[in-house]
This record gives structure tokens, sequence and C-alpha cells, in this order.
């Protein structure tokens, strides 16, 4: 798909700090709208990696998912969740619950999957009182920005996630797998390169290994992406891993990462990457009706603080393997 804004008739903004911005007047129907315009926007999303379009007055579920299914071509199921959302149809999702005063911090999308998303797409039925945004982070940026001797470790080695199901915390597993049945999650997980351990409680036990670094599947470019920060025990609130740990242990956390090799993520590491990520961040504020699409390979997402009502649609598409030479292929042999 061309990705060059210079045969497109939509007039993008592009604004320091922030992501793209495209105002459109009304259309009296806006999932027809999207139909006509899929090809423009996507190529904007391409270019500039995330795209807020503002005017579109997405304030229904109805309208608002249907606009979403025709940007996609067809909306993906979740799988490998870590955390429960609710759905609103199929591939339609509420966004993930998470706790208003505490931050979501950058992440790509279900990078742990060996097949993931190539487009976040979101709506804001309703927007909260303050913050809330869902911020944006170029991938390549980051990975320049990052030191050499960090990003060519987790280029050679890559990163492994590490997860434990259990009835309290995070996704079940049928809300991750689909499936609460044992024969079908380990299928599962042997055609998607994860290891699996059984605990003598019943409980279940994951790891797999994943590419940090990619290369962009239309640009070619290399992009830092992961969910290496995110789902590391250091970017927790201190008191939340504090219980986890004293709860569960240190190696029955929820999630978890390390690197390719085995070893620990120090804090330093996890810092870094959360405050190289702050550096690169754009934000737009969500107003109610905003559409906004996200490159999920070249960009990074989060969720900021907010206080109020904020009721976020979400839903993913396109769905790429983004680097046929992952080290996952290698994750059973250890």
């Amino acid at each position: 798909m061309p990705f060059s804004s210079l045969a497109s008739p939509l007039d993008v903004e592009l604004r320091p700090d922030k992501p793209a911005l495209l105002r459109v007047d009304p259309p009296d129907d806006a999932p027809r709208w999207a139909t006509e315009h899929r090809e423009a926007l996507r190529a904007h999303v391409t270019e500039h990696g995330a795209l807020v379009v503002r005017g579109l007055g997405l304030r229904d579920i109805g309208p608002a998912g249907a606009v979403l299914a025709r940007l996609a071509g067809e909306l993906m199921p979740e799988l490998e969740a870590f955390a429960p959302r609710e759905a609103h149809g199929p591939g339609l999702y509420a966004s993930t619950p998470w706790p208003a005063n505490q931050p979501m911090c950058m992440h790509h999308e279900l990078s742990y999957r060996l097949e993931v998303p190539g487009l976040m797409l979101f709506a804001c039925l309703t927007a909260p009182g303050q913050g809330g945004a869902t911020a944006v982070a170029d991938a390549e940026e980051v990975l320049q920005a990052l030191p050499g001797g960090l990003t060519e470790r987790f280029e050679r080695d890559g990163w492994i996630l590490t997860r434990t199901y259990n009835d309290e915390i995070g996704a079940s597993l049928t809300e991750s797998f689909g499936t609460a049945d044992r024969a079908q999650i380990e299928r599962y997980c042997r055609a998607n390169a994860i290891d699996v351990t059984w605990q003598p409680d019943g409980s279940l036990r994951t790891e797999q290994r994943r590419s940090a670094v990619v290369r962009h599947p239309v640009t070619g470019r290399r992009c830092w992406f992961n969910q290496i920060a995110f789902l590391n025990e250091w970017t927790l609130a201190p008191e939340v891993r504090e219980y986890l740990v004293d709860v569960y242990g240190a190696d029955g956390l929820p999630f978890n990462t390390r690197h390719g090799d085995g070893t620990p993520i120090g804090e330093d590491i996890v810092q870094l990457i959360n405050s190289t990520y702050e550096a690169h961040t754009r934000r737009e504020p969500w107003q109610a009706g905003d559409l906004l699409l996200v490159d999920n390979i070249r960009t990074a997402h989060s969720r900021e603080v907010f206080t109020g009502e904020r009721q976020v649609l979400v839903g993913m598409g396109e769905p790429v393997r983004p680097a046929d030479d992952c080290p996952a292929t290698e994750a059973s042999e250890r």
C-alpha cells in the first residue's frame, strides 16, 4: 500500500510533540466515510506513525465499531491477552482496565506474540475529565536514542517473557487462550514457540523468547519493538511489586521479562527505557468522538493517568509476523 501523502486529498496537520491530526467535517455516514478514505488514512499512518482523526463524532459503540472494522479490513481477536477486556463484538474491545491513577507505560500491543497487529484503532466515546491521553512514541527514534550497547544486546539475544497464570491477577487461561483445556493450550503454545510448565497446583507457567528489534514490513526500517519495560517487575508501582512478590514469590509473578540469555533485567535498564520513551512522547488530549490510528510496529502507545469517566473502544487489524528470523525459534532449545 502506498504511504506517500503527496497523492492524498486529506489535509493533515503536523505539529511538534503531537501526533498528526486530521480535522474533518462530520459525515452523514461515518462508516461509509471510513471505507472511502481507508487507503489515504492508512498511508498517513504509515508515513507519520499515528494519526488522530477529529470530527467523525464516534460517541456510540455501534457506529464506532463499524468504523474500526471498515478501517481494519477485519478486526483481530485478541489472543495471549495479559489482562481481561470487555468485548463489544468480534475483535472489538473496551480499553484494558487499569487503575486511573496509574499510568500504562509505552508498549507495542501484543509484541510478545509471533503474529502481531500491524494496526491499532482507538475510538474515544467519552473523554476523561483530565489526562488519559493515549500518547505515542516513534520506535525508530527510540531505537536511535537508546545506548548502542543496550540495543545491540537485545537485538542479538532478544527478550524473554515469563507468565504465571492464576485466578486473581491478569487474564485467566480462557481469557488468554480462548480455552482452559490443557491439550488445546499446549497445541497453541507449541505452534507459537511458547514453553509450557504446569505447576503442581494446576496453574500454568509459560516462557517465550521474542525479537526486540524488527524491520517495518512496509518501510524496512528498524524499530524498537517489544514490551521489555512494560511487562517487567520494575515498571510496577513499588507497593504493587512488593505485594505480588510477597504473595507469589519472585519466580511466580503474573508476568516478568528477562534478557534473551535468561539473565534478569535491572531496574536501571527499565527506567532508562521508560525515560527514553517519555523523551520521545507525543500526546493529544482526547476529545469525545476522536479516532486514533496507530502503526503498531512503528509506534508505541501508552495510557496516561486521568480523572473522570473515560470510554475508549479498541480494535486491532492487519496481522503481521514482523521477523522471520526471530529468536523465538530457539526458545524451546534451552
